[in-house]
């Protein structure tokens, strides 16, 4: 069993100040809620955000430090968590609103490989960022083509809306788990 303090060695040193940010303030490319006010613009633009969040947590890092994992005995690693968010994507735009009979992406054998899957190999992590980018692609061409957020999914019950408030949710909680790994990784904090 590792201890806290075991855990903890060899960590860098937490520094956190608004001169450590990953890009300085005029250069987010994040709009940080200066949408249009309108339900549309705000839910897409909150989404576009969290999405431009998860890539600069990851900014910079090689495979070995994408694959990091966080703690042990979790396997939760920032590639994984890219991993992750492209079946989400591919879950919700693909399968339930569009109908789509498209497997999940990291499931082997019935077996879900998102974060087991998620190893420390140039080609594995080309190929979890061309599968993210190719389902927010379809994702954001999916919402273009529907302007009624009341449209109902294939499945017959679930409305456009609550697919992106559900998006949006489920990129803020693992936002905040990107930042605890990125700073496990390098230290790195902020933004």
């Amino acid at each position: 069993m590792v201890t806290v303090d075991e855990a903890d060695q060899g960590l860098p040193e937490r520094k956190f100040g608004w001169w450590d940010m990953w890009v300085p303030e005029d250069e987010d490319p994040r709009q940080d809620g200066a949408f249009e006010n309108s339900e549309r613009a705000m839910l897409l633009g909150f989404l576009s955000d969290y999405r431009l969040t998860l890539e600069m947590k990851c900014a910079g890092l090689d495979p070995a430090g994408l694959a990091k994992a966080s703690v042990p005995p979790s396997d939760l690693s920032l590639l994984g968590l890219v991993r992750h968010l492209a079946g989400v994507e591919r879950s919700w735009f693909r399968r339930i609103l569009a109908g789509e009979d498209v497997p999940a992406p990291y499931v082997v054998d019935g077996v879900d490989t998102e974060f087991s899957g998620a190893v420390a190999d140039p080609a594995v992590v080309e190929e979890a960022w061309a599968t993210w980018r190719g389902e927010v692609a379809n994702s954001e061409a999916f919402v273009a083509a529907h302007a009624d957020l009341g449209w109902i999914g294939a499945d017959g019950q679930t409305p456009l809306r609550r697919v992106l408030i559900h998006m949006i949710e489920e990129y803020a909680r693992h936002c905040g788990h990107a930042d605890l790994i990125r700073e496990r990784v390098d230290g790195r904090v902020g933004q």
